[in-house]
């Protein structure tokens, strides 16, 4: 069963074509980086008129990747939440219209639920291990943070999640205040690398042995405090707010070290506390070789299997989407004539992928 997954929640123009949930066919992307990058952070509306121009170049060239033709696909998947909505409309539109025209099923897709299943696109042994279970996922992207607890049944509880910034808003803020190029994290990342991570203090907000910690907030996250700390060191270290070249790598590294030690620490504790089997890194920000480094050696320490999300599959991409999709278009209950595309998404409840 060959799916045809549409992406364009943001500003990545992705077109994928995956067979039986996992043979990922084709993964075509048309990136919109360089049209955002004047703007420090992505234009809504300039992001919906790049996939109007995108979209069916970037669904020729899967196309051709796959060598195949549009009759040849047996339904499609596309975003319908959640995004920037007038991006998701550019999406859904397209994966309506493509549908109609062809005669073919089509089903709307979390954005979420795709991050979490791009970490068992090339792991799909685990969808059949109930020894597996429960496994715990730490997302992490631009605009989210959540610490999930999935079963083997595919039922999901959200147990942990930001209540104010998210990991990937705090390294993209961090880059403004500092002038960075957008996007910032990637930047970020590599610099860190040569720097000191102890040589400035940052606050690991709801941490045990914290003045922030409470039972309330045992496995929730907050990096609001940490960018505002970084931003008043700044302004009263350095002259008129610019950081030296060779400042830089100990402030970013110490800057990233906070944010990375909350997120490890804060898996590992969703995953004593449920008694969690598997970890599950996923998300664009699990990019980041900081944070993957980090959680590679909690789980070593925790005796647990680790699942690190390739990095093709971390980014906003469509072979996530149509993977899922597979899973969804073989229920036809999840089948409809009709996607409608909406900025926010409901709370993760279930993945029917399991069996």
């Amino acid at each position: 069963m060959i799916i045809l997954g549409v992406e364009s929640s943001c500003d990545e123009t992705a077109i994928s074509l995956v067979r039986d949930g996992h043979e990922v066919l084709a993964n075509a992307i048309s990136s919109q980086i360089k049209d955002h990058a004047a703007y420090g952070g992505v234009v809504p509306e300039l992001a919906a008129r790049e996939h109007l121009n995108n979209v069916r170049p970037t669904l020729n060239q899967a196309l051709a990747q796959a060598d195949l033709e549009l009759e040849d696909i047996d339904g499609i998947a596309v975003t319908a939440q959640p995004g920037l909505l007038p991006a998701l409309l550019v999406g859904a539109a397209f994966a309506n219209g493509l549908a109609l025209s062809l005669g073919k099923k089509v089903c709307g897709i979390n954005h979420l639920a795709a991050h979490i299943y791009g970490g068992l696109i090339e792991r799909q042994d685990i969808l059949t291990k109930p020894e597996a279970f429960p496994l715990c996922a730490l997302l992490i992207s631009g605009g989210n943070t959540q610490l999930f607890i999935i079963k083997k049944s595919g039922d999901c509880e959200l147990v942990g999640s930001t209540i104010d910034d998210a990991a990937g808003e705090a390294f993209d803020k961090a880059a403004k205040i500092l002038g960075l190029p957008y996007p910032g994290g990637p930047i970020i990342d590599r610099l860190a690398k040569t720097g000191n991570p102890e040589k400035y203090k940052f606050p690991r907000s709801f941490l045990p042995k914290t003045r922030s910690y409470s039972e309330e907030n045992k496995l929730n996250f907050s990096f609001s405090g940490v960018k505002t700390s970084l931003l008043n060191l700044v302004k009263k270290t350095w002259k008129d707010g610019h950081v030296p070249d060779e400042d830089l790598p100990d402030l970013l590294a110490s800057y990233q070290d906070s944010i990375v030690d909350v997120l490890s620490t804060k898996m590992k504790m969703a995953a004593e506390s449920y008694g969690a089997r598997t970890l599950l890194l996923c998300g664009g920000v699990a990019c980041n070789s900081a944070i993957r480094e980090r959680v590679q050696k909690m789980a070593i320490r925790s005796g647990k299997e680790l699942i690190l999300t390739p990095p093709k599959y971390c980014t906003d991409n469509a072979a996530m989407i149509a993977g899922l999709g597979y899973h969804y278009l073989k229920n036809p209950e999840h089948v409809s004539d009709f996607v409608e595309a909406s900025g926010r998404a409901p709370i993760i409840e279930n993945l029917p992928v399991f069996t």
